[in-house]
């Protein structure tokens, strides 16, 4: 309190406090990205040099990938992937350049229109705050977390015997994507009147420009869409590969002025609503209205319908590529590891597909867990008071959005196999539809054992639910990951869930994991709904 009243005597140091305070509460969420850089840089680092010790190994491999579409759609592009550093700036780079582009736009969404969502921003702005004061702290924030992400992949680098000076620029050219982002999701937080409406805009940028950035890598006459996406950006910056520093300008510019058109917007609206205010009139649809599920789902389309559509076009693509993959180049060492792991097939294009769905699997844990926290920020924003003080269960409304995620994990898996047949098929692969169909399906048990943890934690822990729920599904692949390098007891590696998954089409359906995973999953959801009719609501 002492600290906020010499605050207010001092605007900027006002801010400083509410930075500090955005800070705090995405601590958890940024932790987690932070580490899983580090681990994830330092992991490439250390796997390059074990796959490929020598330089014969070395040119071999850069000879027969450097023309890979199927490695180019996840990676970006390979300037040198001769030595330990250029190929980790093309692994590394590539894929955490993602990762920074959604934290950017989760952390820019929650420190501002979720704010605005709760409530909370009203009664900060109801006292002696300026607006711009409120929106500079939000950005701080942001910047804070970006400079942890870049640390943690620094220190990634650094443990995997890189130098310390292309080891920084690597992780700066990582650390730009986030600004960049932020501005991108603090726009979508001025025009969406809701949190969830400001993500699915967001996002659909972090996409679209991913989108850019993949055909841009694989599509020779198309490469100039590189320059133009914040993702080919910071893969055209170069670290350990010829840096070219020039193209660090555009994401700063980029950044500012996003983040000062936001920060002008801010300032001239009206706190709670977003320039694209809700219609007053629309038309009615009382047939969702037979109760809280049907309701949810007339509210999530637009959310479902950006899964949906992300999932298929991945899928598609993934299959289209997948003919590109060849074994040239891959040294004798990384062949018996592969087949240790049951992956001698993945040179193929069933093989290859089989690998690369743990992206699918993955993925749809954490569509499961958003949905959880769509029910958790609906208890926030105190609409779930509302709703159970009409005559609704509460164990059959959580119920319901249980039904809600296993429903959409399950026509997402559908999708994947479906529209990853039809790329491969567009390529004359030989990959059957019923091969891919059970490739689809071989995702669920997964997606349903973090759908029945993440219902439990919000049952148990609600205001640590989403952070804890993302953190373990994260965490848990990981150490899928990494955990049999470290040479560390095989029941530690056994505690993931993903390595009892099998790679379908590649090896024959594990049933006994799946089933065990689909009851654990039915068991937890079940608990939670028990645990969630004997606790209090909470509001924040």
């Amino acid at each position: 309190m002492g600290e906020t009243l010499r605050a207010r005597e001092r605007p900027w140091s006002l801010g400083v406090v509410m930075a500090r305070r955005a800070t705090r509460d995405g601590a958890v969420r940024t932790l987690v990205f932070a580490v899983v850089f580090g681990l994830y840089a330092w992991l490439q680092a250390f796997g390059y040099r074990g796959a490929y010790p020598s330089l014969a190994d070395r040119l071999a491999f850069a000879g027969a990938f450097a023309h890979n579409d199927a490695l180019r759609l996840f990676y970006g592009y390979p300037y040198d992937v001769v030595t330990v550093g250029g190929y980790c700036a093309w692994r590394v780079g590539g894929t955490l350049s993602i990762a920074a582009a959604v934290f950017g736009v989760m952390s820019a969404v929650r420190a501002l229109r979720a704010e605005e969502d709760a409530g909370r921003a009203e009664l900060v702005l109801a006292g002696a705050v300026r607006r711009s004061h409120y929106f500079l702290a939000a950005v701080l924030s942001v910047l804070l977390g970006a400079l942890a992400l870049g640390a943690g992949e620094l220190g990634g680098y650094l443990a995997g015997g890189l130098a310390l000076g292309p080891s920084m620029y690597a992780a700066l050219a990582t650390a730009l994507v986030v600004p960049v982002f932020a501005g991108l999701g603090a726009l979508a937080s001025q025009l969406a009147p809701t949190r969830r409406g400001a993500l699915a805009l967001s996002l659909g940028g972090v996409g679209t420009f991913w989108l850019a950035r993949m055909v841009a890598d694989t599509w020779a006459p198309a490469a100039w869409l590189r320059t133009i996406t914040p993702l080919g950006w910071a893969e055209s910056m170069r670290p350990f590969a010829g840096s070219r520093a020039d193209f660090a300008l555009p994401s700063l510019a980029l950044s500012g002025l996003t983040l000062l058109g936001a920060g002008v917007v801010a300032r001239t609206r009206d706190v709670g609503v977003g320039l694209a205010a809700p219609r007053d009139r629309a038309r009615s649809h009382r047939g969702w209205l037979g109760g809280p599920t049907r309701q949810y789902v007339l509210v999530a389309r637009g959310s479902l319908a950006a899964w949906a559509t992300g999932f298929g076009v991945f899928a598609f693509v993934l299959g289209m590529v997948s003919t590109s993959i060849s074994s040239a180049g891959v040294s004798p060492e990384l062949r018996r590891q592969l087949q240790s792991l049951g992956l001698g097939s993945v040179f193929t294009p069933g093989g290859y597909l089989a690998f690369v769905f743990v992206v699918f699997i993955v993925a749809l844990t954490y569509f499961v867990s958003a949905q959880m926290a769509a029910a958790r920020q609906e208890e926030a924003d105190q609409a779930l008071e509302t709703l159970l003080a009409q005559p609704v269960d509460r164990r059959r409304w959580l119920l319901g959005r249980q039904l809600v995620a296993a429903l959409g994990s399950l026509g997402l898996a559908g999708e994947v196999g479906l529209l990853a047949w039809l790329g491969a098929a567009t390529r004359g692969a030989n990959v059957s539809l019923g091969q891919m169909l059970e490739a689809g399906a071989n995702t669920l048990p997964t997606a349903i054992l973090f759908l029945g943890l993440a219902s439990l934690l919000y049952a148990l822990v609600p205001r640590a639910s989403s952070a804890v729920s993302y953190a373990l599904a994260s965490v848990a692949f990981l150490w899928y990951v990494v955990g049999s390098l470290l040479h560390v007891p095989r029941w530690l590696v056994d505690a993931t869930p993903y390595v009892h998954v099998g790679y379908v089409p590649a090896e024959a359906f594990r049933p006994v994991p799946a089933f065990v995973m689909l009851g654990a999953g039915l068991l937890t959801g079940v608990a939670a709904t028990l645990c969630l009719a004997r606790r209090d609501l909470l509001s924040a």
